[in-house]
């Protein structure tokens, strides 16, 4: 069943309100769900301050009994009407005005099309034409189609990175490909961005921008598709079951608000113990240097041991698995769940649900600082799990790992009367 009505559809629907009919009696005649009918007529009908023949629009409350004349004074237009309710602006200048509202507007079918009172009634009214409706639908189309979908943050965090360099000469393409990884947007929304004059630089900017008509090039994608192939799920569950005794470590992204500061996750599955950085923001060139700061922070040989193979998702900032995998060396495999798939890595997701105690969904990040991180993850990796047999994830790790591991890893217990996992833990 389509959601969206035609010119004709709506001609039918004004016809069938105001022959006064249900709204599952209208969808099954236009073929469409009573749910859909309900919000066309509540999204696309008309406020009409209306009278009827001989009469103007009047809501007051007393309008039906008033006597009162000459409320203008010299200025009414209307000298020679027998009292004041009869005039256009009487609510306006009577002192004892009370609005009265009809109920009904606000009940099934919210509009007065098929109401019987409706050639006696002066009061506001609801209505809906086809034409009205059909016009302001394709408005709000219209609207939701245009501009930029971008946050005033993200474009700072650009205008940072490409302003500097547009000015120092370089062109938009030398600038794309040297930082790739951290402006994560095709190359023609940056020209959009600068079009649009979002930017501190312009198209005079530019000197072969403005020598040159717009010429057509096919879209862009960030996410290049092929870096997956040998790495899909497929090509993991094959890996373990050749290396069963491999420790797994899953890696996702928390998002704070959108286009500001974020978290990048890494859980050890065996341990349950999980890492979590502070990102200034969601770009594969942030994910890179977290690991290129792991691998110096903790050795080759131990990296190689703590991340033999990492599962993730099918995220932008997981984009670039060689930057990854490579240091120059092979030192660790990624691979990707299928799309769709958050199961596929339940353990980090099953985790994540400790964090969003402490920072719940659409709490804004941007306040926070990596010492913050630190602490929340803490108090989680001292909380004492059933699976692990009553250990904290802290003490399972440091069992196969041994403490030195940790404090590298910035990780420190906390005891276990002094656990918090609430908003207050980053508030005092």
């Amino acid at each position: 069943m389509s959601k969206f009505f035609t010119y004709e559809e709506r001609l039918t629907l004004q016809k069938y309100l105001k022959e006064s009919l249900s709204f599952k009696e209208i969808a099954r005649r236009l073929h469409k769900n009573p749910t859909t009918i309900s919000r066309e007529v509540r999204k696309h009908l008309a406020e009409v301050a209306t009278g009827y023949p001989g009469f103007p629009y009047n809501a007051c409350k007393n309008r039906i009994n008033c006597r009162k004349k000459r409320l203008c004074g010299k200025e009414c237009s209307r000298l020679s009407a027998a009292y004041c309710k009869l005039c256009q602006k009487c609510n306006h200048n009577c002192p004892d005005f009370i609005e009265e509202i009809c109920t009904a507007r606000f009940r099934v079918p919210y509009v007065c099309n098929g109401c019987e009172q409706i050639s006696k009634c002066t009061l506001m009214k609801n209505l809906y034409h086809a034409e009205h409706a059909h016009v302001k639908a394709h408005k709000i189309i219209s609207e939701s189609r245009s501009g930029l979908c971008v946050s005033e943050e993200e474009i700072a965090r650009l205008n940072a990175i490409i302003s500097p360099l547009v000015k120092q000469g370089q062109s938009i393409h030398q600038i794309y490909v040297t930082h790739q990884d951290e402006i994560m947007c095709s190359e023609k929304t940056i020209y959009n961005y600068i079009d649009a004059c979002l930017l501190d630089v312009r198209n005079i900017d530019l000197p072969r921008k403005v020598k040159f008509r717009e010429r057509y090039k096919k879209p862009e994608f960030k996410v290049d598709k092929g870096c997956r192939i040998g790495r899909n799920y497929e090509a993991f569950q094959s890996f373990i079951d050749d290396n069963p005794d491999t420790a797994i470590v899953q890696m996702d992204t928390v998002i704070g608000s959108q286009g500001g500061k974020c978290l990048l996750t890494i859980h050890f599955v065996e341990t349950n113990l999980m890492l979590a950085f502070l990102r200034e923001s969601n770009t594969s060139q942030s994910v890179i240097d977290i690991f290129n700061d792991l691998d110096q922070r903790l050795g080759r040989e131990p990296f190689r041991k703590l991340f033999p193979v990492i599962l993730t998702d099918n995220g932008s900032e997981f984009s670039n698995p060689k930057a990854i995998e490579y240091g120059p060396d092979l030192r660790t495999r990624i691979y990707y769940c299928d799309a769709g798939c958050p199961h596929q890595k339940g353990a980090i997701e099953v985790n994540h649900c400790l964090i969003r105690r402490v920072l719940p969904k659409g709490t804004s990040f941007n306040h926070l600082v990596q010492e913050d991180i630190t602490t929340m993850m803490n108090h989680i990796n001292s909380y004492k799990r059933k699976k692990l047999n009553n250990r904290s994830p802290y003490e399972t790790f440091s069992f196969y790992h041994g403490e030195e591991v940790l404090h590298k890893l910035g990780c420190s217990p906390v005891a276990a009367d002094n656990i918090t996992l609430k908003q207050s833990l980053l508030k005092k």
